[in-house]
């Protein structure tokens, strides 16, 4: 969610209506870019702890302080600050799986480094398991973001203020069929989801107490505004499914150049096109629009898959980079993968994720679910003989492996391994 900027609150005074055709048209080409897939790139957000009390809150001044020295480290990435003070390092698409590795890495050292000098950590973990929310970004996308989700109960403030995560972005794939075709990519991106999900899920606990999901982050995005994360309905053409479904979810909010924005009820884009807005929609307000959806994957040219915990420890969140680039863009992996999850379509029903039984179970149980920790199993082994051939490092390799021999090859995932929040706010272990 990049912060609000001067020319971001409101559309060109001399930029042309959309029409509804218009608007059809630039979704079904600006949101499936296709091509062979080269560029590799990750999103990641963070938790922001004291290292000595993780479960203390960390005064606004002091997370101030600390995100202005963050703000003058050089970094290739893109930083940003969430609304509850949550730092996501945005890396530049790379040409290949360890150019996006090593040059993550070298940001993540830099970033931990400064941070370290204020006695602050980076905590890999899908939801703060101490603090409520607590927003620190007072701007006008926030506070009409917070007011619309506000409308479907508390877990959209929980979801900006107090959830991390790994988001691997990937092209969206080749035009014509076949294992990187985008089509086959797309539906892919729905079932190896859901198994993503549960072999990573990392936050079983919320304000000091165990909620009985494995990924609350991912509980909390399923009982969020339904229309605006929820993945297309129905069997169409990518395209055709996401520019129908872009243009009939609710407009989150209208912005405007002075003022706080107004904040509609039940007003569709296409309505709003339509005549049913406070102005006209521009293509401005269309391109806007695609930041307020967040359905499990979301193409924006690329794939950007949006269901993994943050992980934790130094290099966590380099094995869900890897295992789901190995997954997507080794031919010879991808179709293994495929015929590996193409049955769990048939446990997720016709619901769209991530509101089916598939996804339920996996943000419940992770691993614990036996139809998902066989698809794991298999998933990581084939991650394991592809990254060879896409000249994953030793380091890569053997962070990998250590990952399936401690919990996929045992059904476990990294929630069965966090310490209870009591515990840990007595000294017994630090979340990093």
């Amino acid at each position: 969610m990049p912060p609000d900027t001067l020319g971001q609150h409101g559309p060109p005074v001399d930029a042309a209506p959309l029409g509804e055709e218009e608007a059809e048209d630039l979704l079904r080409g600006i949101c499936f870019k296709t091509g062979p897939p080269r560029t590799v790139g990750v999103e990641l957000e963070w938790l922001v702890h004291d290292r000595e009390h993780p479960e203390a809150l960390v005064p606004e001044d002091r997370l101030r302080a600390a995100a202005d020295a963050v703000r003058a480290t050089p970094l290739d990435a893109a930083l940003t600050f969430e609304p509850g003070g949550q730092l996501e390092l945005s890396s530049q698409p790379k040409g290949s799986l360890m150019e996006c590795v090593d040059a993550t890495a070298a940001d993540l050292a830099a970033v931990r480094d400064t941070l370290g000098r204020s006695g602050l950590t980076l905590a890999g973990i899908g939801v703060d398991p101490w603090n409520p929310p607590r927003r620190l970004l007072r701007e006008p996308r926030y506070d009409a973001m917070e007011a619309a989700l506000d409308r479907s109960g508390s877990a959209g403030r929980a979801m900006m203020c107090t959830s991390a995560s790994v988001q691997v972005c990937l092209d969206a794939g080749e035009e014509e069929p076949g294992p990187l075709g985008y089509g086959r990519r797309w539906q892919l991106g729905h079932l190896l989801g859901a198994v993503l999900v549960a072999a990573f899920a990392n936050s079983p606990f919320r304000q000091g107490r165990r909620t009985g999901w494995q990924s609350t982050r991912q509980a909390l995005w399923a009982d969020l505004d339904p229309a605006r994360t929820l993945a297309p309905q129905g069997r169409l053409d990518p395209r055709d499914a996401w520019a129908a479904h872009v243009l009939a979810t609710p407009v989150m909010c209208v912005r405007n150049a002075e003022g706080p924005w107004d904040v509609p009820e039940a007003l569709t884009f296409r309505d709003w096109i339509r005549g049913g807005g406070p102005r006209p929609p521009v293509r401005a307000d269309l391109d806007y629009h695609l930041t307020t959806l967040f359905p499990p994957v979301r193409p924006r040219g690329h794939l950007e898959l949006r269901m993994i915990d943050a992980q934790s420890g130094t290099d966590g969140w380099l094995v869900p980079l890897a295992v789901t680039t190995a997954l997507f863009d080794d031919p010879e992996a991808a179709e293994t993968v495929y015929r590996t999850v193409k049955p769990l379509a048939e446990t997720a029903g016709l619901p769209p994720a991530p509101r089916n039984p598939l996804w339920t179970a996996a943000a419940r149980d992770g691993l614990r679910d036996p139809e998902l920790a066989a698809a794991a199993a298999a998933c990581f082994t084939t991650a394991l003989e592809a990254l060879p051939r896409m000249g994953a490092s030793g380091h890569v390799l053997g962070t990998v492996a250590a990952f399936h021999e401690r919990y996929v090859a045992r059904g476990r995932c990294p929630a069965d391994d966090l310490p209870d929040p009591v515990q840990e706010s007595h000294g017994k272990g630090l979340l990093r």
